[in-house]
């Protein structure tokens, strides 16, 4: 595992160069990274959400492609297009925004239903299907995908089907002022977006995301997982708990965190760590509920401290 840790912690170093004092956050999309995941960043506007995508994909040196969804958007605009090109006298097609290996979906909520519905293919097969022709989506791939949690005059709630293929929900938040100072300082003759370069080959990402599958999740660990999972369904304040996407999320995010702290097992701390980001946002809060403002992070919260930690046992020899 110590080739996980040094490639996430030459990530991690090299972002903070650009995104300063989130380190934590930095290292959950490090981890749906590792996990061949997906982030859902929900925050204000200005705190960093596109350097974020940006700094990761210099940081590897991959393509990066940004996507500014608009109520007009089409889906054909994010997934490409077959144009007849006279000279040959046959179809070619034009690939679209979303054929990159780091995408920002900047927005999302903006664009209509069916503009939505064309990344659900792409995040889940890692294919895009355009005029009956499949083309496979080059590794690794990760859609960073952003949305205004304050206003929603003009947007469109994603579907819960979509919501679900996130494996994490993430907020940057506001700097702390001291960070806030620093980021005044660096930016005063030239953004540090600039100045970053490739710490990490893709053939380093791809092979940290092989060894990640190596990390060994004990019985009772994954019994753990899906009592959380399942307590989530069973709560009385939730209309819809966690699907079984979310116990996956919550064990490969589990083993990615294991490996990236240098460990080739998980430990209840890891599968604690990460409910919320990857658990809440799957959750749908019944109307009572919601008249009474109760949060999905407070019920997950809520679930974690009412579900026994599984403990140590001995092993037969």
């Amino acid at each position: 595992m110590d080739q996980v840790r040094e490639v996430a912690e030459r990530i991690v170093d090299n972002v903070e160069k650009v995104i300063i004092g989130k380190r934590d956050e930095i290292q959950l999309t490090l981890f749906a990274l590792l996990c061949e995941g997906h982030i859902l960043i929900e925050d204000v506007p200005g705190v960093g959400k596109t350097m974020l995508a940006r700094a990761i994909a210099k940081s590897i040196g991959c393509t990066f492609r940004r996507i500014q969804f608009t109520p007009d958007m089409l889906p054909s605009d994010v997934t490409g297009v077959s144009v007849f090109n006279q000279k040959t006298g046959e179809f070619e097609f034009r690939p679209g925004p979303i054929m990159a290996q780091i995408v920002l979906t900047d927005e999302i909520n903006r664009a209509t239903p069916k503009t939505q519905s064309a990344l659900l293919e792409a995040m889940e097969e890692r294919q895009v299907t355009v005029d009956g022709v499949t083309y496979p989506m080059a590794r690794p791939f990760l859609v960073l995908a952003t949305q205004n949690p304050i206003e929603y005059e003009g947007t469109f709630p994603l579907p819960e089907a979509q919501v679900d293929r996130f494996m994490m929900r993430i907020r940057l938040g506001y700097p702390a002022p001291k960070d806030e100072i620093a980021m005044l300082d660096m930016q005063r003759e030239v953004h540090p977006i600039e100045t970053i370069g490739q710490v990490v080959s893709v053939d380093e990402l791809l092979a940290a995301q092989e060894a990640v599958k190596q990390v060994y999740v004990d019985d009772l660990i994954k019994e753990y997982i899906v009592s959380l999972v399942t307590a989530t369904r069973q709560h009385p304040d939730v209309y819809l708990g966690a699907s079984p996407r979310a116990s996956l999320a919550l064990y490969k995010t589990g083993r990615a965190r294991a490996a990236v702290l240098g460990r080739d097992y998980v430990i209840p701390d890891d599968i604690k760590a990460l409910a919320e980001p990857t658990l809440a946002h799957r959750l749908i809060i019944s109307p009572s509920a919601r008249i009474k403002n109760v949060d999905p992070r407070a019920v997950v919260e809520e679930v974690l401290s009412s579900v026994p930690v599984p403990g140590a046992r001995v092993r037969a020899r």
